[in-house]
This record gives structure tokens, C-alpha cells and sequence, in this order.
């Protein structure tokens, strides 16, 4: 999809993209390990939630099979990432309806674009440990299929 030649620079190449979800636990984790990977630090990038959950061990286990180790992280709410860190964020992704309902509440007085990625909590998924963590994998790859449409080439490889 050629990029909009209307749309601020910012949006097309944001210093800064905040992942969110609904408990900072599995997808927005996920989604910024992923870009964190594929981008490294040519943009700032991070994670909250609307709550705040505990780390799901399935997503660690998805995202291992990539080389990605993200059992160091530590969910946490859009509360306490602005109080940690701040909110300058050119761009939100929201991955869930509540946690795209709090970044657009958010924009009242952030200057952020919100873009909404509806993806699927594998949470939900049953059956056997390899079942469900299929659930997780799918989620994982629709993530970074995304993540290179969106971002594609702004890597610190050749352009």
C-alpha cells in the first residue's frame, strides 16, 4: 500500500509507537518484543495495558521459538508507563477494543495518532498445551506480519 504523501512525516516514520492491549500481558508484549527485534533502537518503542496482568507463560513460549527472551517483562497499565516514563508517543497501536478506547481518551490531550489492529486474545484458546500454544503462535505471526506492513524498511537496513 504506497504511503499517504498528505500524512505528517511523524505518522509515516514515528519516533515513538506505543503498543496496548488489555492486560500488557500477551499481544502488546508480544507486538513491541517483535518490533523491537525487527527495528531495534532506530524507534523508541513500548507496552502497557488497560490493566495491568501477569506475564502469560504460552506468550514467552511463542516468542522464544523466534529467539525473542521476554521473560523480563513487567505488565503494566497506561497509568504507570505516563508516571514511569511519560507518554510521548507519536503513535498508538491498540490490539484491543478497551485498550483503543483508552488511547482515544488519551489523545484528548496527547498528540498521538491511534491506529487500531484488532487482534485475537489466544488466551480463550483450550485443548492441549500444543493446541493452545498454536493460538499464541498465530497471534505472534499475525503481529509481525503487521508490524512489516505497517513499518516495512525502516530498519536500520538499507533503504
Amino acid at each position: 500500500m504506497p504511503a499517504n504523501p498528505a500524512a505528517p512525516a511523524r505518522l509515516l516514520r514515528p519516533q515513538a509507537v506505543l503498543f496496548a492491549c488489555g492486560l500488557n500481558s500477551v499481544r502488546s508484549p508480544m507486538a513491541k518484543h517483535l518490533f523491537q527485534q525487527m527495528f531495534g533502537k532506530t524507534v523508541y518503542v513500548g507496552s502497557a495495558g488497560v490493566l495491568k496482568g501477569e506475564l502469560d507463560p504460552f506468550a514467552v513460549a511463542a516468542m522464544e521459538e523466534f529467539g525473542i527472551d521476554m521473560s523480563k517483562h513487567k505488565p503494566m497499565t497506561f497509568e504507570e508507563l505516563e508516571d514511569w516514563e511519560g507518554l510521548n508517543f507519536d503513535l498508538i497501536v491498540t490490539l484491543s477494543p478497551r485498550a483503543h478506547h483508552r488511547a482515544l481518551e488519551l489523545t484528548r490531550t496527547l498528540a498521538a495518532a491511534v491506529e487500531y489492529w484488532p487482534t485475537p486474545d489466544p488466551t480463550a484458546a483450550e485443548g492441549s498445551r500444543e493446541q493452545r500454544l498454536d493460538s499464541y503462535r498465530a497471534v505472534r505471526d499475525q503481529l509481525m506480519q503487521r508490524i512489516k506492513r505497517r513499518f516495512g524498511g525502516q530498519g536500520g537496513g538499507n533503504e
